[in-house]
Parts: C-alpha cells; structure tokens; sequence
C-alpha cells in the first residue's frame, strides 16, 4: 500500500468542472461572492453576540459556535477551490488534500451534532420556559459545545484515517471541488466495499439519526407553540424555532445526499454540485436566515452601529 501511494507525495488535481472551462469564471465570480458574505455575516453574528449583552444567552452561544463552524468550514476549502477556478492549474498538494479532508470532515460532522444541540435548546426553552436558565446553565452549554467540537474531531480522525489507507495506484483526479471521503473512496483502485458500508453506518449517525431526532422535537415543540395563548408569543417563538429548521434541512438534505447516496447518483456533476451547496452556499445562508427573522440581532446590530455613529 505505501508504494502504491507514493505518487501521490506530488498532490492530487481537482477537476472542478474543468470539463467546461468557459463556466469557470463564472463559478468563481460566485463562490468568491458568497464566500465574503460568509465571512460578513458570520464575522458579524460572532462580534454581536460578544458585545451585547443582550445575547448572553444559550441560544447565541450556540448560534456564535455556529457561525464559527462555517467561517472555518468555507476557508478549509474555498480559498483552493477559487485558486483552481482562476487559472489552469487544478492541483492541490498532498499535505493540503489530507489536511482538507480531515478538517472538512470534522467541522462537517460537528455541525451534525451541534444543530441537535441548538434544537434541544429551542425545546428546552419552548417545552420547560419555567425552567431553561436552570437546565440550560453555562456549565451544560459549555459541556454540549465541547461534546459536538471533540465528537466531530472523533469521526474525522477515524474515517478520514481510514479512508487514506486505500491504494491510490496512481490515480490522481478527484472528480470534485475539494478532497473528501466519497470523492477519495472513488480514487482506489482496491476493493472499497468495507469502505463504503463503514462511510454509510457513520454518516447515518451523524445525519439521519440526529435529522430524525431534530424533527421529532419540533414536533412537541409545535404542540407547545399552539397551546400558548399570546399570538405574538406564538410568532416570536415560530419565528425562532423556523429559523433553526430551515438551516437544518438545508445542511442535513445536502449532507445526506451527498455523503448518503454517491453510490446511487446517475450524475456525477450531481453529487460535485451537492459538495458545492453544503460547502458554499449552506455557510452563506444561515447568517442570513437567522438575522433576517431576528429582531434581537437587528436590534443588537442597530444598538452597535449607533455606538459607532456616536463615536464617530
């Protein structure tokens, strides 16, 4: 097996969509926009929920964690990605491939766990009201973050490990955007069963299982929404709730066919486009779905540029 890797010592090349190259300008106008909104929407939900005090509570801890999450699972991978698209050479060195994969894969997995986190909030705070600050108190909030950061780490070590111990025999073209686990499995020229039926069970823990648990809790939650007797206490807790669920079919839809279902894609270009959407565009729109709805984050951002004003 290490001689049949050793080639790959000189990097893989990511073929992107360079099989139509008169699109690549075009992709890169794009990533490159969404990748800054990424970096100002998220940058800002952090600076926000840092300074006022107002946001010192659970659900923007988490909702900071969040944002942190995207900001380092864009820039693990975006900044190659647009290198590649800007000119002819496609390549990425080995130690940059094995690098993205581990660090996809990890921030990828601690997404999975931290949006049933931030779900368990959301009942918490619907479902027991009397009780949230003393259930969900600083020490648990810390505890739930470390758990989905070091359960993360966990799955990427193991699979990501795993997975580089396929013989390569040569083959140096990842049929994709960025290094991760399917593309790579598709490179061995071994038998990659084991692979694949290890890449499933896992992905079905961190995908399907907390999906399915997700949307069991917004269930009660929904119960508990309806029986409450204020209508703007209904909206303002829909309105919060509907945020959260519309950032998880996002990741979760993209993740489950991406990772899920490779095997069953007709269309490559299919499964290359779904790495695109959970990588790019799912980082880009959460900032955006969660300000857009929020009044304390208007609000906060409002209270903060008037600060600046006043300064200025």
């Amino acid at each position: 097996m290490p001689e049949a890797n050793d080639s790959f010592l000189e990097g893989f090349i990511l073929m992107g969509i360079s099989d139509h190259p008169q699109l690549e300008i075009i992709f890169f106008m794009v990533i490159l926009f969404s990748y800054l909104l990424t970096l100002l929407g998220n940058s800002t939900i952090i600076l926000l929920s840092w300074l006022d005090a107002r946001l010192h509570t659970p659900m923007y801890f988490f909702l900071s964690n969040l944002s942190t999450l995207d900001l380092a699972f864009t820039t693990s991978s975006v900044p190659q990605m647009l290198i590649n698209l800007w000119g002819p050479d496609k390549t990425i060195s080995y130690g940059g491939c094995v690098t993205q994969l581990y660090v996809f894969l990890w921030l990828g997995a601690t997404e999975c766990i931290l949006l049933v986190v931030m779900a368990f909030d959301r009942y918490v705070a619907v479902c027991r009201p009397l009780h949230y600050t003393t259930i969900m108190n600083p020490r648990l909030c810390w505890l739930l973050a470390a758990i989905a950061w070091l359960g993360g780490l966990s799955n990427s070590v193991i699979q990501s490990t795993f997975t580089l111990q396929l013989p390569l025999c040569g083959h140096r073209r990842v049929d994709n955007f960025l290094c991760e686990v399917p593309a790579m499995i598709k490179l061995a020229c071994g038998d990659t069963s084991l692979n694949e039926v290890v890449l499933n069970g896992v992905c079905t823990f961190f995908t399907a299982v907390p999906l399915s648990v997700i949307l069991i809790s917004y269930c009660y939650i929904a119960q508990a929404v309806l029986k409450i007797h204020s209508v703007e206490g209904q909206r303002k807790a829909f309105n919060t709730c509907l945020s959260h669920l519309v950032v998880v079919l996002l990741f979760y839809g993209s993740a489950i066919y991406g990772y899920l279902l490779p095997a069953k894609t007709s269309n490559q270009d299919q499964g290359k486009f779904i790495s695109l959407f959970y990588s790019v565009v799912t980082p880009t729109v959460n900032p955006l779905i969660y300000t857009l709805r929020n009044r304390e984050v208007k609000g906060a951002l409002r209270r903060l540029l008037g600060k600046g004003r006043s300064l200025g």
